[in-house]
C-alpha cells in the first residue's frame, strides 16, 4: 500500500496542454486518415509528444525524417513545426499530394523571413540547434541567417550586409530570448525586430501561469516530452524561480519520494500534452494522497487556426495569415 506522506494539494494551472496549433495539426493527420486511409506519411514528429505520436501511428501514421521513405502517390502531412524549402520542393517534385500543418504562427516567421530577404537583410535566429523548427525557419535561405543559442554566441556573428534582422524560435524561454534579444541589440543597434514578438501565445501564457503557481507550491509538475522544447522551458522556469521541478510523460514517471514532507504539487503540461495525461497524474496525486485541486486562474485561450483546404467543413475564408495574426493580438492582451 502506498504511504501517503503529507501530500495534499494539487494547484493546476491555467492555461495548459494543447495550444491551438497543436490541435491543428492533430486534427490534420487524423482527417487525412479518415479521407484517404491509412497509410498517412508524417515528415518528423507531428508534434513532440510520445503519447500523441503513438497513437496516431496505432491509427495508421507513419513518420519519417527522409522523403525517399515516402513512397509514390502517398499522401504526406508536415509537422507542426514548419520544413525547409528544400523539402517542400522535393515533395512537389516527387508529386505527393502534402497537406501542411505547420503552426500558422511559425508560418508567420517564415513569411518575415522571406520577405525581408528579398529587401536585402540578414538574420539572426535566436534558438536551440537541431530542433526542427529551427531548422525549418533557417532553411528558408540558403545563405545570410546566422543561429545564437545563448548571449555569448551573438558576438561571433559576422554579417556580410548592412541589413540585419532578428528572428526566434517560437517556443522559448521569453525570459531567455529578452536576454539573448538584448544583447543582439546591444552588439547591432540598428537591427531590426519583428513587429511582433516571435515567441507564441501559448508559450508566453504557460510560462506566465508557472510564475504564479511555482512560488505557491513546494514542487512542479511539468507534463510533457523530452522533445517538446516548451515543456522543458517550463521546468527550468520553475527551477529558476527555486521551486523543485520534474519533467514527465505521464503519471506511471511519478515518484512518491518527490512528495516526502511536501504539501502543494503544482501541476502543468507544455502544449504539446494531451489533457488525458494530466488527468492520469491528477488521479496518481490522489493515491499519493492530494485530498484537492485547485484550478488556477489564467488567460483563457480562444484561438482556433484553420484547416488546409480540402481536409474538412471548417471556414477556408480565414488564411493562416490572419489567424497567426488573431493569436498575436490575444497574446498582446494577456
Amino acid at each position: 500500500m502506498t504511504s501517503k506522506g503529507s501530500l495534499d494539494e494539487i494547484f493546476l494551472a491555467e492555461p495548459r496542454g494543447f495550444c491551438a496549433g497543436v490541435d491543428r495539426a492533430i486534427e490534420i493527420v487524423e482527417r487525412a486518415l479518415q479521407r484517404f486511409g491509412a497509410p498517412i506519411y508524417v515528415r518528423h514528429e507531428i508534434v513532440h509528444n510520445t503519447y500523441v505520436v503513438d497513437d496516431l501511428r496505432a491509427k495508421g501514421a507513419i513518420f519519417i525524417d527522409d522523403l525517399n521513405d515516402v513512397p509514390a502517390g502517398a499522401t504526406l502531412v508536415f509537422s507542426a513545426h514548419g520544413v525547409p524549402q528544400a523539402v517542400r520542393a522535393e515533395a512537389a517534385r516527387r508529386g505527393f499530394q502534402v497537406f501542411d500543418a505547420t503552426c500558422p504562427l511559425v508560418t508567420k516567421v517564415h513569411v518575415e523571413v522571406a520577405k525581408l530577404a528579398k529587401e536585402g537583410y540578414e538574420f539572426i535566429m535566436i534558438g536551440h540547434k537541431g530542433h526542427p523548427e529551427v531548422e525549418g525557419t533557417m532553411g528558408q535561405l540558403t545563405e545570410g541567417i546566422y543561429l545564437v543559442e545563448e548571449a555569448a554566441d551573438v558576438a561571433r556573428v559576422r554579417p556580410t550586409k548592412n541589413k540585419l534582422a532578428v528572428v526566434t524560435q517560437t517556443t522559448l524561454s521569453v525570459d531567455d530570448a529578452a536576454e539573448i534579444l538584448a544583447e543582439v541589440k546591444r552588439v547591432f543597434p540598428h537591427v531590426r525586430e519583428p513587429k511582433q514578438q516571435d515567441i507564441c501565445y501559448a508559450t508566453q501564457n504557460r510560462q506566465d501561469a508557472v510564475k504564479v503557481m511555482a512560488p505557491a507550491v513546494d514542487v512542479v509538475i511539468v507534463v510533457g516530452s523530452p522533445t517538446s522544447s516548451n515543456s522543458n522551458r517550463l521546468r527550468e522556469l520553475a527551477e529558476r524561480l527555486g521551486t523543485e521541478a520534474h519533467m514527465i510523460e505521464g503519471a506511471q514517471a511519478l515518484q512518491p519520494e518527490w512528495f516526502e514532507g511536501r504539501q502543494r504539487v503544482g501541476l502543468t503540461a507544455g502544449a504539446s500534452a494531451p489533457d488525458v495525461l494530466v488527468q492520469a497524474v491528477i488521479a496518481r496525486l490522489r493515491e499519493l494522497g492530494a485530498t484537492s485541486v485547485r484550478r488556477m486562474d489564467g488567460v483563457v485561450e480562444n484561438v482556433r487556426f484553420p484547416l488546409p483546404r480540402g481536409l474538412g467543413d471548417r471556414s477556408m475564408a480565414e488564411s493562416a495569415a490572419s489567424a497567426a495574426a488573431s493569436a498575436v493580438s490575444e497574446s498582446s492582451r494577456s
